[in-house]
């Protein structure tokens, strides 16, 4: 993996991350595109990447994550990350054979696109428009619903902010609790498999380093305008054009992979 590899793979990432259209089915089918061999550091660095966007939600909401009187904040965002926690932890190495599946994440992609066209008319009461609204309750139940996303191509995004939305959050409300729960979710992911890695390996490269860091300097960046975009966008005009995308990238996937005009 080279310099330009890893600035493009931090655009897709700080793009896609907070966008209901999936960041590790876009990352992995970019790594395809730019001929990236597949070995164990392009699968952690896939993952590890999203370091940059977490720091992105820490520094947008700042006021939200160093509050340390606010300790219902914390535990809200404990209970709604547990059950990603706990999921992720029995079935891991299942997860990490779906990731090498372009097939499932195409399905994903058109099948979730297709689930985003109606999901503006489906829910529709909403009654929180804040995050101190709402309970413990919900919060883990929005936690359940963001395991879905531990299918590749779901996104993590849609995943937790239709939870979010089933619970009766606004919009703009599922979309921010949303980006909270990711922070300890992505965290999570992302130390264990830099540990994973540095174990099995003793270390990273001087090259592997810097390709980390570029890669998430790029999504940090990315990310912190992607968020301010999305929030905006959302409340004004909702999930359909998320889903006419989904659907338009599944298509041409499948297209390409069962034509044989590229190889996934």
């Amino acid at each position: 993996m080279d310099t330009i590899q890893s600035i493009i793979i931090g655009i897709v990432e700080g793009l896609t991350e907070f966008l209901p259209v999936s960041s590790t089915g876009h990352m992995i089918i970019t790594e395809k595109l730019l001929h990236i061999t597949e070995n164990d550091f392009s699968k952690v660095f896939t993952i590890a990447i999203q370091l940059g966007a977490i720091l992105a939600v820490v520094v947008l909401y700042w006021k939200k994550f160093f509050n340390f009187k606010n300790w219902q904040f914390y535990a809200k965002i404990t209970a709604g990350v547990l059950p990603a926690l706990i999921f992720g932890f029995l079935f891991s190495k299942k997860i990490d054979a779906l990731l090498e599946s372009s097939t499932t994440i195409a399905v994903s992609l058109l099948v979730g696109g297709i689930i985003l066209l109606f999901i503006d008319h489906v829910f529709k009461n909403e009654e929180i428009d804040k995050e101190e609204d709402i309970s413990f309750l919900k919060a883990i139940l929005i936690g359940v619903w963001q395991c879905v996303a531990m299918i590749p191509g779901v996104s993590r995004s849609a995943a937790s902010i239709i939870g979010g939305m089933q619970q009766k959050l606004s919009r703009s409300a599922a979309a921010e609790f949303s980006f909270f729960l990711a922070v300890p979710t992505m965290l999570a992911a992302t130390s264990y498999k830099l540990l994973t890695y540095y174990q099995d390996y003793g270390g990273f490269t001087s090259n592997e380093i810097k390709q980390l860091a570029i890669g998430n300097a790029v999504a940090f960046i990315v990310g912190l305008i992607a968020i301010r975009f999305f929030i905006r966008f959302l409340k004004k005009h909702g999930f359909k054009v998320w889903g006419y995308y989904r659907i338009i990238v599944g298509i041409t996937l499948l297209i390409l992979i069962y034509t044989g005009n590229i190889k996934f």
